[in-house]
């Protein structure tokens, strides 16, 4: 389980093709803590630590499911990455509670910077109904953030000063794509509003 509250910024150091799966190599700086088996989030994916190579490097594999539903397929060498080491037992939860189960991916369609923040605007996929609610929480890349406007499929989120800086979300753009995560609360009452309708 993780926050969505942003440990540090890490990047893919190497990528290789492993039959369907992807083995990537994280350069990261709390790489040298990390243990076999820890789970971390990447972009808001939860996959496992495989092996940790050195103090600054460590490898996960993503496969093909994992693939098809995140932007992880997208990464290349160089790519920078959001990264959260799971929720410890006796930590604050700052942000809210995050899976790293991600649900789909959304576009980036418009990013405005205003007095003392950013607006980021994402256009969903065709879904009939989302878990998603206005001043709701919801996970872009892992971020745990507030649903600023929501007018189904474009939702908008307002990203402050520290978050910008300290997330990928500096490096967004029109066009690119994000790993989505709704609010796992809100995900069981949708669904057990949809059952209990059928």
């Amino acid at each position: 389980m993780f926050t969505g509250i942003i440990e540090a910024v890490g990047t893919v150091a190497a990528v290789t093709a492993e039959g369907t799966n992807r083995r990537f190599i994280i350069e990261a700086p709390f790489a040298e803590a990390l243990t076999a088996g820890q789970s971390v989030a990447h972009d808001g994916v939860c996959l496992s630590v495989e092996e940790v190579i050195d103090a600054e490097h460590y490898a996960v594999t993503a496969v093909e499911e994992t693939l098809a539903v995140t932007t992880l397929s997208k990464w290349k060498a160089g790519t920078p990455v959001n990264l959260e080491r799971a929720l410890r037992p006796q930590a604050f939860l700052d942000g809210h509670i995050v899976q790293g189960h991600v649900d789909t991916t959304a576009e980036c369609i418009r990013r405005e910077a205003l007095v003392g923040s950013h607006r980021f605007t994402f256009r969903l996929p065709p879904m009939a109904q989302y878990p998603v609610i206005y001043k709701g929480s919801i996970a872009l890349n892992g971020v745990s953030l507030t649903v600023a406007r929501w007018e189904a499929p474009l939702l908008d989120v307002a990203i402050i000063p520290i978050t910008l800086r300290d997330t990928t979300f500096r490096h967004l753009q029109p066009g690119d794509r994000v790993n989505v995560e709704f609010d796992v609360v809100g995900k069981y009452v949708f669904e057990w509003m949809r059952q209990t309708a059928l």
